[in-house]
């Protein structure tokens, strides 16, 4: 066989097998395309859970292992940490985040108030905890603070441990809380919680996937920012044309408690 007719013979082979490798390609690509199209139409069925969970990752880590509820939450899921007497006709409802300078407006605000009415026996509050910093600036202070405030439920220290955080707040793009070392610091100032169940709640994240279920939660509701705070289910806060003021609540307290 001459050199010409085996080289036409190898760039013929060469032609049918880039042929086949363009055929290959083509089919694969359509492949792709009829399983992205039943991708979205699924997610298309559950529209409203695709964008809860597009918004809610984000952060440093993700929330991992068993999902464990601190001792004594209550409501659908178990994502309420309830504060103050059962008995009380007037309900408190705030969605927060530990690294929310607003929440921490409000916290710092309203705290002396808040807790007069619970001990008064007139309001009981309603947490959920919520980690929109971390997916929007990055980090994990949100979820760490969440869960470690969670740890302190389990040891009956909540309100104290959650007043103590925003006490202690850092500045939003500080991710401080993100620091473990620096809430088992601050735990310290709560007489009792320091204690080595504490240490091992919060440094294992015991609580994480609460704190995003908690936060999923949140996504599904109709409120999009934090604080989110609510009086008997109605918006109270955030309102300039209407600002709260300790008296207010005061007084919508009062007229609650009236029936």
């Amino acid at each position: 066989m001459s050199q010409k007719n085996s080289d036409g013979k190898r760039s013929a082979r060469e032609r049918l097998q880039e042929q086949r490798q363009r055929e290959e390609a083509k089919a694969k690509r359509k492949r792709t395309l009829i399983a992205g199209v039943v991708v979205v139409a699924v997610l298309g069925a559950g529209a409203g859970i695709a964008a809860i969970v597009a918004k809610t990752a984000g952060g440093k880590k993700e929330a991992a292992g068993p999902l464990v509820a601190p001792q004594g939450a209550t409501g659908k899921d178990s994502v309420t940490i309830p504060v103050g007497k059962p008995a009380a006709k007037a309900t408190l409802t705030v969605y927060e985040d530990f690294r929310c300078p607003g929440c921490g407006g409000f916290e710092n605000g309203f705290r002396d108030t808040v807790n007069q009415l619970e001990q008064k026996g007139d309001l009981k509050a309603e947490y959920h905890l919520v980690t929109l910093i971390d997916n929007n600036l990055g980090g994990s202070g949100s979820l760490d603070a969440a869960n470690a405030a969670a740890c302190a439920q389990d040891a009956g220290k909540f309100s104290a441990y959650h007043d103590l955080l925003y006490k202690n707040q850092p500045q939003e793009t500080d991710d401080a809380f993100g620091k473990k070392a620096r809430l088992l610091e601050l735990a310290g100032q709560v007489p009792g919680l320091d204690t080595p169940a504490f240490r091992t709640c919060v440094d294992d994240g015991t609580h994480d996937s609460w704190v995003k279920k908690s936060h999923e939660a949140f996504g599904k509701s109709a409120y999009r920012a934090t604080p989110t705070i609510l009086l008997n289910g109605k918006s109270i806060f955030g309102d300039p044309k209407n600002p709260l003021t300790p008296d207010k609540l005061r007084q919508m307290v009062a007229e609650a408690a009236k029936g």
